[in-house]
Formats: structure tokens, sequence, C-alpha cells
């Protein structure tokens, strides 16, 4: 298929909803992985984390572990709707500040777990 066939195939669709992934990273792992494939399949452009700021192997100084959650705060902007990974009720500091910002700006948002 060419990129004109695809370039007239998305003319006719309408732009796919878009979703944010959030939560904490020690504990949501397994959900970010399964809930990154399972979104992409269901048609969503799924937006989720790139780095884990608490993954030592990583060295993500203090100022780069600032840098990821402002990057992720600019995500929610994007997203119309935030789905929060809170395995077993958690929902750690940088979580609840991105929850805090999504309702603020009156994105919906979707709890794993009620």
């Amino acid at each position: 298929m060419t990129l004109n066939d695809l370039l007239q195939i998305k003319a006719q669709a309408t732009r796919p909803l878009i979703v944010v992934h959030c939560g904490s990273t020690s504990k949501a792992q397994e959900a970010f992985e399964e809930y990154r494939l399972r979104d992409t399949l269901d048609g969503y452009i799924v937006l989720t984390i790139g780095a884990s700021k608490n993954d030592v192997s990583l060295g993500i100084t203090p100022a780069q572990a600032t840098q990821l959650d402002i990057l992720h705060l600019f995500k929610i902007d994007l997203a119309d709707f935030v789905r929060v990974f809170n395995v077993g009720g958690y929902i750690g500091e940088s979580t609840r500040r991105e929850l805090e910002y999504a309702e603020a700006l009156g994105k919906p948002v979707c709890f794993l777990e009620k």
C-alpha cells in the first residue's frame, strides 16, 4: 500500500481519541505494558511513559525527573482522556499531581480499579 493509498483512507477517517497513561511505574508496570497494546489495538493514540524516573539503572538526575514530570503534563494537555493505573488502589505523589492537573483541565479520567 502506498502513502497515497493510506492518505485517501485517512481522509475518510475521524481522528482517533488520544489517551494518556498515568500511574506508578514501580507498582503498575504490567498495566502500562498491557494497556499500551490494548489501547493501541482499540484504535487510540497512546501517550505513555518513555522512562521511569525511579529506575536507578537509568541514572536519572533530579533535574531530569522534574523534566519528565513536566513532559507528562504536556501529554495530559494533548490527551482526550486520562487512564490511571491505580493498582491495588495506589496513587502516588506524581500520579496524584497528574490527576489533579487533568481534573483542573476537565479531562475525563478512567481508573483501572474502583
